[in-house]
């Protein structure tokens, strides 16, 4: 069946992916149109999408039948680019993107979410770098499973990132001892953070993820106001304390026009493994209520789990250790969704939220 181009363009916008939340040609994502007897449509999204590849296509292509009677073959891509910079910040060369993975208060699993969220993001079809910028208790290394090495330098000046799990990463942890305490006021650390950033050899990165250190201080305030983040992610749990203090961040990023791509739910239920007895040991729902109030979206929830905690401390995070699991295929969705949110601005409904029990 032979189908015209602007049949095609205008079923293409009838098509509202939840990830984009407006038509495919409103989103400005369709690349290239075919048309004839033997149509082809080119769709380039913001963002990495590799873990929905086949069902985005397998989607667009069942709307275009529907809509045009025709076979239409879909074709899917991605091209990353640097999001808009504020108050004349420019871009860190080999960076496209700084997204910051924050919390209000210690304890609520931030540092995990962070490199499961790089990782994600690097499943999903990206590069990505991460920094561990909690000067006072660095746990990416160990997390990383690369506790103890020691990066390289190309000059005598500069650091090479150090690899792992395929990922670029730095920490003051590579830097010292284990049972080295950092007693330092707070230039002395904004100072390190800098370094750090600034003096590492990153390589073509379409991501940095940060992992900042909890509350609102110095090195959040360092890094919101002189670097140019692209966006940051709040991590809580639905304890009442734990969402008091991660609206504070939440308003501390808003306030100096850092955009909040969302909020994470953490340690949201609890699971018995052997029972399969579930329950909400932190409360249920703050996550969902605090992004509704601040108008921005819950990228998804995460259950209370030893087993993520196990394979995080044993240096083989989950998305790494076990990439099938739901778990996994949970921070892969809510990578997603944050990149998504970051390329392509909020949609015009909230985004789907992820939850597993």
């Amino acid at each position: 069946m032979t189908v015209t181009r602007d049949a095609l363009l205008s079923a293409l916008d009838t098509y509202v992916d939840p990830l984009l939340g407006q038509g495919l040609v409103s989103a400005g994502v369709v690349k290239s149109v075919e048309a004839g007897a033997w149509p082809c449509v080119e769709i380039e999204l913001g963002f990495p999408a590799a873990g929905i590849r086949e069902s985005f296509s397998q989607a667009v292509t069942g709307h275009l039948r529907a809509t045009t009677g025709a076979q239409v073959q879909v074709k899917l891509g991605w091209h990353i680019q640097s999001q808009a910079q504020r108050r004349n910040l420019q871009p860190l060369p080999q960076i496209r993107n700084i997204i910051a993975v924050a919390s209000g208060k210690g304890g609520v699993g931030k540092s995990t979410v962070a490199v499961n969220l790089a990782l994600a993001l690097q499943l999903e079809g990206a590069r990505v770098g991460l920094l561990d910028a909690d000067i006072y208790g660095p746990s990416q290394p160990r997390m990383l499973g690369v506790d103890g090495q020691r990066p390289t330098s190309p000059d005598g000046r500069r650091m090479n990132p150090i690899e792992a799990h395929g990922l670029q990463a730095m920490s003051i942890g590579f830097l010292i001892d284990d049972d080295q305490p950092m007693i330092w006021r707070g230039p002395m650390v904004v100072q390190a953070l800098n370094q750090l950033l600034g003096e590492t050899v990153w390589r073509d990165l379409d991501y940095l993820v940060i992992d900042l250190p909890p509350g609102t201080g110095d090195i959040q305030l360092t890094l919101s106001q002189k670097i140019p983040v692209s966006g940051a992610v709040i991590v809580t749990t639905p304890q009442d304390i734990a969402l008091l203090d991660a609206r504070k961040g939440l308003q501390m990023f808003r306030k100096v026009e850092v955009p909040v791509l969302g909020i994470v739910e953490n340690m949201a239920v609890y699971c018995c493994p052997n029972c399969g007895h579930t329950e909400h040991v932190f409360g249920t729902g703050g996550g969902e209520k605090l992004a509704r109030e601040h108008g921005t979206e819950l990228l998804g929830s995460l259950p209370l789990s030893a087993k993520i905690r196990e394979q995080a401390d044993g240096g083989r995070p989950t998305v790494i250790a076990e990439p099938d699991s739901r778990e996994a295929q949970s921070y892969r969705a809510i990578a997603r969704l944050a990149a998504a949110r970051l390329a392509h601005g909020a949609a015009q409904d909230q985004f789907p939220s992820i939850e597993i029990e």
